[in-house]
């Protein structure tokens, strides 16, 4: 009987060890399916914070781009003087110089007409008086009884007409050149800081001469510029 109590007692023990192990290799089990479904609730709680990088990247990308000031353009300033006279000097702002273009060009065109007007009436004149028709009389019959009067002031008005048309292509050219030239030195800064001295200096320390230094800007840079005297 003892014996037989004894072998239970051990089978008891068997299955206790047993079941004591099976507890243990699922218990961990369970713990980590636990944290796994922890974790996953936080990341869901919490965005990402890749995610938030990437979006604040394409924010940033996504920012318009700042627009600068464009320069002054001396294309433009050509362009407009060459459509309209003294459109060019209204894009540069220079409205002062709007009646000076005009009174140029208003003053070569009224030339041109009255050249034109006085070499017209000479040339028709002439032409009545050398038709040989004595039934045609000109304007000038009284005035100028030589013939060659009239040709002679028909040739010199030719050549004022000639002149005046040339007077405007150059009154016109100036208008263009005029705006183009001060285009390009709108957006260029000079300094009111400028001076300049002639002083003298050592040549090759073996003579004296003058040289020419100019001082740009408040820092007074004074550079050697031109020798006007070799030698003395």
């Amino acid at each position: 009987m003892a014996k037989k109590s004894g072998n239970t007692f051990s089978l008891y023990l068997i299955r206790i060890s047993l079941l004591a192990m099976a507890v243990m290799v699922c218990i961990p089990g369970h713990l980590l399916a636990q944290d796994s479904l922890k974790a996953s609730y936080l990341r869901k709680q919490q965005p990402d914070s890749r995610q938030d990088t990437t979006e604040l990247y394409v924010k940033r990308d996504s920012v318009a781009p700042v627009i600068t000031k464009s320069l002054h353009s001396p294309r433009k300033a050509a362009f407009y003087s060459a459509v309209l006279p003294g459109l060019g000097q209204i894009y540069n702002r220079q409205y002062w110089k709007l009646p000076l273009v005009y009174a140029a060009l208003g003053i070569t065109t009224g030339t041109f007409i009255f050249n034109m007007d006085k070499y017209r009436t000479y040339r028709d004149a002439y032409r009545i008086r050398m038709d040989g028709n004595a039934d045609t009389h000109d304007q000038f019959e009284n005035l100028y009884r030589n013939p060659n009067s009239l040709k002679s002031l028909r040739d010199a008005y030719r050549e004022y007409v000639d002149y005046s048309v040339l007077v405007f292509v150059l009154a016109y050219g100036l208008n263009i050149v005029d705006a183009t030239v001060f285009a390009h030195l709108k957006d260029f800064n000079m300094s009111d800081d400028l001076s300049i001295k002639v002083v003298p200096t050592i040549i090759n320390n073996q003579a004296l001469g003058l040289s020419l230094r100019v001082n740009i800007g408040k820092k007074k840079s004074t550079g050697q510029g031109l020798t006007l005297a070799n030698r003395w």
